[in-house]
Parts: C-alpha cells; structure tokens; sequence
C-alpha cells in the first residue's frame, strides 16, 4: 500500500465488481484479511461495503455475509435490487451503487486525504479527477490480469495509485481446507456485474 503515516483514508467497495474480480481471478475474498491488509498503516476513518439486496422470499443470499460484515468492522450501504423487463420480453434484475458510492465520497472527502475505491467501473473516473482537484489521492483496486480487463483503462489512468488485485492476492484470498478456520460467510452476489448492472433471470 503506498499509504503516508498520516494520511486519513477511507474505503469505498463496490459490492458486485469486487466480487465479479475475484471471481475472474479464480478465487474467493477474506473480508478479515482484506481489511487488515488495507488497514496496515494510516488513519482509517470508514470502511464501506455496497450491494444490491435481490429479496425473494424474505430472505437474500447475501444475508450471512452482510450481517457479518456489519458486526466485523465494515458500515454496509445496501439497497433493494430492482426488477424490469428488457425489450425482448426477458425479466431482468439490476443494481447499480454508483450514485451511492459518488455521494459518499464527494461528502466523506473533506475528512480524508485518501480515498480507496475497489471498483473498475469507468463511470467513476470523473469522480475521482473532482476529489483529486480538492488535493485526494486515490487510489483504485481492481484488476487488468482477467480476460478481459476488469478495469476501465481511463479509470485507471485517472487514479493516482493502482492496485491490481492480483497482486495482493495470496494476502487477502480465503484458503479452501477447512470452512472453520475462514468464519467469513462466502459473498454470493445475487446478480452477475456487467456494464449495465443488470442480468437476465
């Protein structure tokens, strides 16, 4: 982490690109880890967890891991997943946090000096060049080792640091041997992250 003694910082993680990331990189996050990797030094002021609920039934498969993750250190933004029907008659769910997340950091930013966005989502290069002219660093953390990429070049331009999730890896991956020695419930998102957020039932 290329993080100054000092510097207050904050975490801002897209829920479903985070997941779509790992994924593509064949293996499964350590929430526990991941945070203290990225907790190693610095001030951190929050660290925000965001996702779409799709609830069917009274009940969401990312139940077990939000709860987990709001008792473990993470403040989680959540919202209903939405239904539709697209063009050609197929029903479809999506769950975009992008105005979540830009709200969030444009309103955090003057208490932080860093800002440390998991996300490759293009749609947030303008957000970070705005935090930027207000004297941030960012930093972004998603991956250009999947096929294809699962960073938007001109996002990455745009940060000032990045880091490729392929890179930390071994240090926040969940290991497989022994479901009790990983307590952290596995994320199951409830949709697969595109372009558009959205995916056909």
């Amino acid at each position: 982490m290329s993080m100054y003694p000092a510097e207050r910082y904050a975490l801002f993680i897209d829920g479903a690109n985070l997941h779509a990331a790992a994924r593509a990189l064949s293996f499964d996050i350590d929430y526990k880890k991941l945070l203290k990797h990225f907790t190693s030094s610095g001030h951190l002021i929050r660290t925000l967890y965001y996702t779409a609920i799709w609830e069917d039934d009274d009940y969401s498969p990312l139940r077990p891991l939000i709860d987990w993750l709001d008792y473990n250190g993470y403040t989680m933004i959540t919202k209903p997943a939405k239904s539709f029907t697209d063009a050609s008659g197929n029903r479809r769910i999506k769950g975009n946090m992008d105005i979540e997340i830009a709200v969030d950091v444009l309103e955090l930013s003057p208490y932080l000096d860093h800002i440390i966005l998991f996300s490759g989502d293009g749609d947030f290069r303008a957000l970070i060049e705005a935090v930027q002219r207000q004297g941030k660093r960012v930093t972004v953390v998603s991956t250009l080792k999947s096929n294809p990429p699962m960073i938007a070049d001109e996002l990455r331009r745009q940060a000032d640091v990045f880091i490729d999730l392929a890179s930390v890896k071994k240090k926040i991956g969940q290991a497989h041997s022994d479901p009790a020695d990983h307590p952290v419930p596995q994320i199951v998102e409830p949709f697969e992250y595109d372009e558009d957020d959205s995916v056909e039932l």
